[in-house]
């Protein structure tokens, strides 16, 4: 970190102006708090706009932080310490009959981290505002202009006044109800997955077993998470009680009545900290690209929330997304390498649409037909050790590679996981610079094919074993080329 001072503004100073940066994020959650802090720390100029005032809020629907979530956030020395935020689960249990035991996973990372949103955002806007990220709170995104130099982004203030951001790009990050994705007019097909599903954060007189659970039956379904604080994300489902708007009031006796129809029990549970109403919907945008535009986070996918790959899906859009842009900028890469983000995250996003509903629509089995099916998926995943490292694959995110060129090496696309080098340190320490990390069992000279590719400050260590394989791994941890 360069240990320089970020700026928030609660009111722009530049009023009926512009105000220039060379990328504008639009929205302060996690997606845009680690993109923002990427791009600063390789020298971007950037400025976050965010339509909240100048607080972290401490409402917060994201409850886990998944092993390649984790695995970012170590790149970007935050991961050890976030960990004792919250609760490590190494189980997630899910319709009383199917176990996905997430200990073996091969990461230094093998659990779930059950901690709220807002331990992920405090470290992440912490990490931006060291290196210079520019802040204006306050600020509401009333259109959206691109010609083929930049983008304008005009914004109204609490009081009413207009400025003008420009930047060389724009980012929106500014959830499912995205003003920067109307702005460019992509349309968010898709369709409401459920409704009336009651959150809250709670404490209970009798606590299950620490794990992630998920549970259905014919009249409900409930899933119940421990954070380590005492509290316990508690949410659910009643069939009888589905029409009900997001706006009409909730309790914690209805939150109760849900639980004992899921779990046979409400655990005692009382004293909430915060409850919530709301819907679940499954959308995506066709391109994440409008030429210099991007939509990352929930403003380009939303899903249910069961397997929390929500926000971590964010992140890892960030993820990919931050070295690309920061390249070009840089002038190390043609703008046609942000090409790639769409072709890359896309189908991520649909595989992960496609495996939260699954989830969601076996909790909610009801019939004969549909508990078959379940009790048929369950059994199948138990046994079959293949597809139950698929499934704990896709939701813990280790899982998702990226199309290689053909011919490539096998391991072309896929995350790199972390090893011990020669000097003591990990891969994923190394990974912290930034760049490009060129991996070989000894000194050995970077490839002529990959001079152009890794550039000049790529970083160069040797595996701290005897292996054979040479490796280049992106900035995103990710396999560029690989050669035994």
């Amino acid at each position: 970190m360069n240990g320089t001072t970020g700026t928030t503004e609660t009111r722009s100073t530049e009023q009926h102006g512009s105000t220039t940066a060379d990328v504008v994020i639009v929205g302060a959650g996690p997606t845009g708090l680690l993109l923002a802090g990427d791009l600063a720390a390789a020298g971007i100029r950037v400025t976050v706009l965010e339509k909240r005032p100048a607080k972290i809020s401490n409402l917060t629907r994201a409850f886990g932080v998944h092993a390649r979530t984790l695995e970012v956030l170590d790149a970007r020395g935050l991961a050890d310490e976030l960990i004792p935020t919250g609760q490590k689960l190494t189980q997630l249990r899910l319709f009383r009959s199917l176990s996905l035991d997430l200990a073996g996973i091969p990461s230094r990372f093998p659990y779930l981290l059950s901690t709220p949103q807002y331990e992920v955002e405090k470290l992440l806007h912490r990490r931006a505002t060291e290196h210079g990220v520019r802040f204006v709170h306050d600020a509401e995104v009333t259109g959206l202009r691109q010609d083929a130099d930049g983008v304008t982004v005009d914004v109204r203030d609490k009081d009413g006044e207009s400025s003008a951001y420009r930047a060389a790009y724009a980012v929106g990050a500014d959830g499912v109800r995205s003003a920067v994705r109307e702005a460019v007019g992509q349309p968010f097909p898709g369709k409401s997955v459920i409704s009336s599903i009651v959150l809250a954060d709670v404490l209970l007189e009798s606590e299950p077993d620490l794990t992630v659970a998920v549970r259905g039956g014919e009249e409900a379904f409930g899933f119940m998470i421990p954070f380590g604080d005492g509290y316990w994300r508690v949410g659910g489902w009643n069939r009888e009680r589905a029409e009900i708007p997001d706006d009409a009031p909730t309790s914690l006796d209805e939150l109760r009545d849900i639980i004992r129809r899921a779990f046979g029990s409400d655990f005692g549970m009382h004293d909430e900290r915060w409850i919530s109403r709301f819907h679940s919907d499954e959308r995506q945008v066709p391109q994440y690209r409008t030429g210099r535009i991007f939509l990352a986070g929930d403003a380009a996918h939303t899903h249910s929330p069961a397997g929390g790959q929500g926000m971590n899906t964010g992140l890892q859009d960030a993820n990919n997304l931050g070295w690309k842009l920061a390249a070009v900028l840089n002038g190390r890469a043609p703008d046609s390498l942000l090409d790639s983000y769409q072709d890359e995250r896309h189908p991520v996003g649909s595989a992960v649409l496609r495996s939260s509903g699954t989830i969601v629509r076996l909790a909610m089995a009801h019939n004969p037909a549909q508990l078959a099916v379940r009790w048929l998926a369950s059994k199948a995943l138990n046994h079959a050790a293949p597809l139950q490292r698929k499934a704990i694959g896709q939701i813990t995110g280790i899982g998702y590679a990226y199309r290689a060129p053909r011919g490539s090496h096998a391991l072309v696309g896929r995350r790199a996981q972390d090893g011990q080098l020669a000097d003591g340190s990990r891969l994923y320490e190394a990974l912290r610079s930034g760049q490009f990390v060129f991996i070989a069992p000894k000194e050995t000279p970077l490839p002529a094919e990959l001079q152009s590719l890794a550039g000049e400050e790529c970083i160069r260590v040797q595996w701290a074993d005897e292996r054979e394989l040479m490796m280049l791994v992106r900035p995103d941890g990710y396999v560029r080329w690989a050669r035994d």
